[in-house]
């Protein structure tokens, strides 16, 4: 439940105050978010773990700079860009993981051990490899590129909400938008 209203503020003030409890029911509803957007920004399990546990630890050490809960989203979405872009300038330079690190990175997924109704074996097989294909293109994006297809297309992020959290002007991030889904389309067609 994203929190609104009265509610969702008192337990930001709560939370600001360093109500651990209040704190936990704030960031329920956004870990999963979080990790998706840190998995996609930086194309492994390992490095969304811990991108996201540093984006927890920020938001938590700076509760006190939100002073709106309907902003919440779009802050903590801002905090986990920013930690993942710092994260790939750290790694410029070096060489990307390999790709059975990927590879393992889609395992990550629960598979049930039990008889199911949902897709066989070879469904979810192709669905695997859709997903490692995708994750590869977006890995080759520039990450002023890559940054805008996760936000947008995967975290839901409005344009609005996308031009704050990149700190761009609405018309550079339609236009980037734009060129990132071209190049992505490219990237997938092309492998």
């Amino acid at each position: 439940m994203a929190w609104n209203g009265v509610e969702g503020e008192a337990l930001l003030e709560r939370a600001a105050r360093g109500d651990g409890q209040a704190f936990e029911m704030l960031i329920a509803d956004y870990e999963k978010l979080i990790f998706t957007l840190a998995f996609r920004m930086l194309g492994n399990t390992q490095d969304a773990r811990d991108a996201s546990q540093e984006t927890l630890i920020k938001v938590y050490n700076n509760l006190h700079k939100c002073h709106d809960i309907r902003s919440f989203k779009s802050w903590v979405t801002t905090i986990t860009n920013h930690t993942c872009i710092d994260e790939l300038r750290r790694r410029k330079g070096k060489r990307d993981e390999s790709l059975n690190k990927i590879i393992e990175a889609g395992d990550s997924e629960f598979t049930p051990q039990f008889k199911s109704d949902g897709p066989g074996p070879e469904e979810r097989l192709l669905s695997k490899e859709r997903q490692e294909h995708i994750q590869r293109a977006i890995n080759r994006l520039p990450v002023k590129y890559k940054q805008l297809i996760v936000l947008r297309d995967i975290g839901g992020l409005s344009y609005e909400e996308l031009a704050e959290t990149a700190g761009l002007s609405m018309g550079t991030v339609k236009s980037r938008l734009s060129r990132a889904r071209i190049k992505l389309q490219q990237y997938l067609s092309g492998e």
